[in-house]
């Protein structure tokens, strides 16, 4: 299944590429992930949980930059992972690119995503998806903005990130040093039961409305 999603940030399209290519400033600020290593400046591997009403899932994998093009503030990422408890998996590629927006920037996302095993069955329907990748964006983007504000100055160029140099270094896994900017505590997980209440009330307002066409 595809998907867009898209959020805004309050830097130039140039500020808010540095700030979005430093993997491990930014991973706190995802629900429910951890970044468990950095392999190279293009290849993480980390988790991710998300609960589904009852359910809970955690997805260990892999993230892969397959291109970065920072002239055009625009990368292709393609991710897999599987449920630690042996439920299935998820295989997604994501295509973002930076625009200018007002004072700031927007980033705009476009998901394919495939599920397998039983998660594919807790997932089911493109709505439920969908409303779970919006809020996640959502989230996503407001812990981000709340890094930013404590952060007044203007964020260091990707070639200066000392968590990208660490990475790039003979140590591939996280190091221990401070990160560049304060890094708030990863987020919480999603919880699906209210994603299931707002895909419930939005299928009966769609059905009532096409009722009264």
């Amino acid at each position: 299944m595809e998907f867009d999603n898209s959020f805004d940030v309050p830097l130039s399209p140039a500020q808010a590429w540095a700030v979005l290519m430093d993997i491990p400033r930014i991973a706190p600020c995802m629900p429910g992930a951890e970044l468990t290593e950095i392999v190279d400046p293009q290849n993480y591997k980390g988790k991710i949980s998300v609960r589904l009403g009852p359910v809970a899932l955690t997805f260990a994998g892999r993230v892969e930059f397959e291109s970065m093009d920072e002239a055009g503030r625009s990368a292709r990422v393609k991710a897999q992972g599987s449920d630690a408890k042996g439920r299935g998996g998820a295989n997604a590629s994501a295509a973002f690119h930076i625009e200018p927006a007002g004072a700031g920037s927007k980033v705009l996302i476009h998901t394919d995503l495939s599920l397998s095993g039983a998660v594919a069955q807790y997932g089911r329907g493109v709505g439920m998806i969908q409303a779970t990748a919006e809020q996640i964006i959502g989230q996503f983007a407001s812990n981000l903005r709340a890094q930013l504000a404590q952060q007044p100055t203007s964020p260091a160029p990707l070639s200066a990130s000392p968590q990208l140099a660490a990475s790039a270094a003979s140590q591939p896994r996280l190091a221990p040093a401070a990160p560049a900017g304060p890094v708030p505590p990863a987020a919480k997980p999603i919880s699906g039961l209210s994603l299931i209440a707002r895909v419930i009330w939005q299928q009966i307002v769609t059905l009532f409305t096409g009722r009264r066409s």
